[in-house]
C-alpha cells in the first residue's frame, strides 16, 4: 500500500550539487522518520543521513557539512542536497521511511527501489 518514489539522481562532475527527492504515498497514518541510505559496488549499505519529522537531522561523517537533509511534512516528502560531490560518492542511494500505515498498529521501514548516483568527469 505505501511506496515511495525516489528521483534527482544522475551523472554530475566533481564539486557539482545534486538534489535526491523522496516522495511516500498511499494509506499512511503517520511518519516517525525518514532517510538516506546508500550502497557503491562492493561495498556495504550504509546511512548517508537520516531525519525525524520533528526535524531533529544525523549526518555519516564523510557527508557532514557537505549534504543536508531536509523534510516537508505535508507532502511526506525527504530531500537530500549534496554540493561537493566527491568520486567517493557514487553510489545507488535508497530512501527509507519508518512510518505506520493507515490499517497498522505498529511502524515499520519502507524502502525505495534506489536511484543512481555517479560523480565522474
Amino acid at each position: 500500500q505505501v511506496q515511495l518514489v525516489e528521483s534527482g539522481g544522475g551523472l554530475v562532475q566533481p564539486g557539482g550539487s545534486l538534489r535526491l527527492s523522496c516522495a511516500a504515498s498511499g494509506s499512511i497514518f503517520s511518519i516517525n522518520a525518514m532517510g538516506w541510505y546508500r550502497q557503491a559496488p562492493g561495498k556495504q549499505r550504509e546511512l548517508v543521513a537520516d531525519i525525524t519529522w520533528g526535524g531533529s537531522a544525523t549526518y555519516a561523517d564523510s557527508v557532514k557539512g557537505r549534504f543536508t537533509i531536509s523534510r516537508d511534512n505535508a507532502k511526506n516528502t525527504v530531500y537530500l542536497q549534496m554540493n561537493s560531490l566527491r568520486s567517493g560518492d557514487t553510489a545507488v542511494y535508497y530512501c527509507v521511511a519508518n512510518l505506520r500505515a493507515g490499517s497498522a498498529y505498529a511502524f515499520r521501514n519502507y524502502w525505495g527501489q534506489g536511484t543512481q548516483v555517479t560523480v565522474s568527469s
